[in-house]
């Protein structure tokens, strides 16, 4: 591997940084994803808003907390205010936490392969330089350079694909529970204001 990374000339090392960042990049979001508990609470807890227990609801986001229970939560603590607002802001924050190195690995995927590209031109302007001076008397300088401009480019292409495949998993991921804040945000709301006139209800006394 270091015989590879060194025939691939300086060019790799700015290659060799884009993959540790990449590969930083998946494995803490695959443990944030991996770790991330289902949604199956966020019925349960619409349940019991729409019940009046705001107490019980809280203290479900407080055992196991999640995005979209964390979103339902703001919008519980908001109830007597602007719950709305208040569960589109907390929203906002969510999917920009799940989106977090998102954007690294955006640019690794388009940067890694142009770099690749750059270590082939550089490679290729070498082995010309060295056939213009000493003519084809010297074959292995030659194909010292191209061999160099074809290790910079396959790994610029194995860097991209190595960011590319997690990349759309987690973006198809973060689309999901996108959705799923704004699907229960929206029962939520209901539950509130079902809870709110069921409050407001004023018992009626037979004479």
């Amino acid at each position: 591997m270091l015989d590879i990374l060194i025939a691939g000339g300086w060019m790799m090392i700015p290659l060799l940084v884009c993959s540790i960042v990449a590969v930083a990049v998946v494995l803490e979001r695959g443990w944030y994803f991996y770790h991330l508990p289902a949604t199956d609470r966020a019925n349960q807890m619409i349940e019991l808003v729409a019940h009046g227990q705001f107490a019980d609801a809280l203290a479900l986001n407080e055992r196991q907390p999640h995005p979209v229970l964390q979103v339902l939560a703001a919008g519980i603590r908001a109830r007597d205010a602007e719950p709305e607002k208040a569960m589109e802001a907390t929203g906002i924050v969510e999917v920009r936490h799940m989106k977090r190195g998102m954007a690294a690995l955006d640019t690794i995927i388009t940067l890694a392969p142009l770099l690749g590209l750059l270590g082939t031109i550089i490679g290729m302007i070498d082995s010309f330089g060295i056939m213009a001076e000493q003519g084809m008397g010297q074959p292995h300088a030659v194909t010292g350079g191209v061999a160099e401009a074809l290790i910079c480019t396959a790994t610029g292409i194995l860097v991209a694909v190595i960011a590319l495949i997690p990349y759309n998993y987690f973006l198809t991921r973060i689309e999901e529970l996108t959705e799923h804040i704004e699907q229960y945000a929206t029962r939520n709301e209901s539950a509130l204001h079902t809870a709110a006139d069921t409050n407001s209800q004023t018992p009626e006394w037979s004479m």
